[in-house]
């Protein structure tokens, strides 16, 4: 299974739009991997998690040929995850000999009301949390997110039959029948991608994203129920400009923990 980064920052990317602070100035000077775009990830090359206002860019930046995506799933409708309106360019004049005639839009019912009646040429697909469905070669579950109360957020376990990918963003510390649901089915990660958006600013396990105490603590509660082990690949990523994003800083810190660290563009095999 591959997962390509395409966009790792939070909300209002690296360097963001209007600031000035240090770590901004400093990641406009060096460019390069410090410059992050809004989240999205694409696994392998057909099944794309989440639909940014960046996603036009991300398929330019990428060599993305954006007709061939079968699936896109959804984990929320925070505007940075979710841009509806250019879901509308996959018909009619936007659109010609597209080679995937319906693009699968998953996600819970509340993030799809965002959407509102599904654009020509695509169909939408509600799931809850603790579903599980099929889409083509894919198992894809979905969890509960601590995140966006009330908005029905949710992050996934992605499956292809050989391995199989924990994408936990956007969300704080997972709930107790997260943990429960995991032991029951057995279910053990090759990879897993946390939210980082805190870096090492403090936040408790009560909020609503994670920095690197809360993963750990995440981590340890996944390898006691056998869901990881010394064997899964831990990446962290969807980054804030307030904890200073600079992608070196981030390799340093990362690496204590044996972690590796996204950037825009970053593939990962496994």
């Amino acid at each position: 299974m591959k997962l390509t980064y395409l966009g790792t920052a939070a909300a209002e990317g690296f360097p963001a739009l209007f600031c000035n602070c240090q770590y901004c100035t400093i990641a406009r000077r060096l460019g390069g991997k410090n410059v992050r775009t809004r989240s999205q990830s694409l696994v392998n090359d057909d099944l794309l998690i989440d639909f940014p206002a960046d996603t036009y860019h991300h398929f330019l930046q990428n060599g993305i040929e954006g007709d061939r995506i079968r699936y896109l799933i959804l984990t929320h409708a925070h505007s940075d995850h979710l841009y509806p309106k250019d879901l509308s360019m996959r018909h009619g004049a936007f659109a010609h000999d597209m080679r995937v005639p319906t693009l699968t839009v998953v996600g819970s019912e509340k993030t799809l009301s965002v959407i509102g009646a599904a654009p020509r040429h695509t169909e939408t697909v509600t799931v809850k949390a603790f579903e599980t469905l099929e889409l083509g070669a894919y198992r894809v579950t979905a969890l509960p997110a601590r995140h966006m109360p009330g908005g029905e957020a949710l992050f996934y376990v992605i499956s292809d039959g050989a391995k199989t990918l924990l994408y936990a963003h956007d969300t704080g510390y997972f709930y107790e029948e997260v943990f429960s649901f995991l032991a029951e089915r057995k279910l053990r990660f090759d990879m897993i991608s946390f939210d980082c958006t805190n870096v090492d600013l403090p936040i408790s396990d009560e909020g609503s994203h994670m920095g690197f105490p809360n993963i750990g603590r995440v981590l340890d509660r996944l390898k006691e129920i056998g869901a990881a082990d010394g064997e899964t690949t831990v990446f962290v990523n969807h980054f804030s400009h307030n904890a200073n994003p600079l992608h070196s800083v981030l390799c340093a810190r990362a690496e204590e923990y044996g972690y590796g660290v996204s950037y825009d563009g970053c593939t990962v095999e496994f």
